[in-house]
C-alpha cells in the first residue's frame, strides 16, 4: 500500500493511493496515518479494503508529510562509504547517531526555508524508514519485523551551523522545514529489499545525488537493532538512514549550496519524488 495525508498545514487528512494512482479519502476508516495506525494488524485492516469503495479525492491538493505525530526523527550519519570520503570523514566504526527536530518535519513538496544569514545549505537524498512496531534491544534478523513501511526524505542541512558552530551536528539538521517527508509511506510488503533501491537528486535540472541503498555501510536492519539497544522505538518513529555521495559539501573544487529561488526534485525507487522550491526564511 501507498499510505499518505494531504490537505492544508496542520489538517492533513489520511489517504491511499490506489493502483490506478487515484488519491482515496481514508478519513472515515482511520483518524490519521501515525504510529496507532501502523501496525501489522492495523495495516492487515486497511489492505483489506477495496480501495474503489473509498471516495476519489478530486483536484490537487498539497500532500503533507506522511506520517504524523512523529515521535522521534532519527539520522544516521556518514553511512555511505563514498560520502563519508567526499566530506573528508573516516568510515564509522558504530552508526554516527543524531536527531532533527520534529519541527523540521514538512510536506514533500512544500518550499524548504534558507535559514537568515546562511550560505551553506545542502541536500541529501535519504531512505527513510517508519517504525510500525515497538523495538528494544532486538536482534538484527528481527529488524525488519518492526518496519511498517518506507519512504523518501530530504536530510537538508545547513553546514556551518552542523560543523563550524561548535557542539553537536544537530544544530545544523533542525531548521524549519529541513525534513521533508514522503509523498506517501510505501509498506514493507512492497519493499522486499531495502538494500537495493535507487536515489537520486537533482537541483534546477543538474544530476548531484546518484546512488543506490546496496552501499550502505550499515543496513537497514542493523541500523533499527542498533537504535533499539540505545533507545526504544516506537510506532510512528522515522528513521533517516543515511545519503549516497553528491552532495554540495562534497563538490570539488569549491563546494555549492543552495539558495533562495532554486528547484530540488529527489526520488528513490518505488518510492516517489520530491519536489522543493527554496525560498528565504
Amino acid at each position: 500500500m501507498k499510505l499518505l495525508r494531504y490537505g492544508p498545514v496542520g489538517q492533513e487528512k489520511p489517504g491511499l493511493l490506489d493502483a490506478s494512482n487515484t488519491l482515496r479519502d481514508l478519513s472515515g476508516v482511520v483518524a490519521d496515518i501515525h504510529g496507532d495506525t501502523l501496525s501489522d494488524a492495523a495495516l492487515a485492516k486497511l489492505r483489506a479494503i477495496d480501495p474503489a469503495t473509498l471516495p476519489a479525492v478530486g483536484g490537487q491538493p498539497r500532500i503533507g508529510p506522511c506520517v504524523g505525530r512523529v515521535g522521534k526523527f532519527i539520522c544516521i550519519g556518514l553511512n555511505y562509504a563514498d560520502h563519508a570520503a567526499e566530506s573528508g570523514a573516516a568510515i564509522p566504526t558504530e552508526p554516527v547517531v543524531f536527531g532533527k527536530w520534529t519541527s523540521a518535519i514538512c510536506g514533500p513538496n512544500d518550499n524548504v526555508e534558507i535559514p537568515r544569514g546562511s550560505t551553506k545549505t545542502d541536500w541529501e537524498v535519504e531512505l527513510g524508514v517508519v517504525i510500525g512496531k515497538p523495538a528494544k534491544y532486538i536482534t538484527e534478523a528481527e529488524a525488519l519485523d518492526h518496519v511498517a513501511g518506507y519512504c523518501v526524505i530530504n536530510d537538508v542541512s545547513e553546514r556551518e551551523w552542523q560543523i563550524e558552530r561548535g557542539g553537536t551536528w544537530d544544530k545544523g539538521k533542525g531548521f524549519d522545514t529541513f525534513g521533508p517527508i514522503g509523498p506517501w509511506l510505501v509498506t514493507r510488503d512492497e519493499v522486499p529489499d531495502p538494500q537495493n533501491l535507487t536515489m537520486w537528486l537533482d537541483v534546477d535540472g543538474k544530476r548531484f545525488q546518484n546512488g543506490n541503498t546496496k552501499t550502505m555501510i550499515f543496513t537497514v536492519a542493523q541500523i533499527i537493532a542498533y537504535l533499539s539497544r540505545c533507545m526504544s522505538l516506537q510506532p510512528g518513529d522515522v528513521i533517516s538512514t543515511g545519503t549516497p555521495p553528491g552532495v554540495g559539501l562534497g563538490i570539488k573544487p569549491v563546494p555549492v549550496y543552495l539558495k533562495a529561488g532554486q528547484t530540488m526534485r529527489l526520488g528513490i525507487e518505488g518510492l516517489g519524488e520530491q519536489q522543493q522550491t527554496t525560498v528565504a526564511a
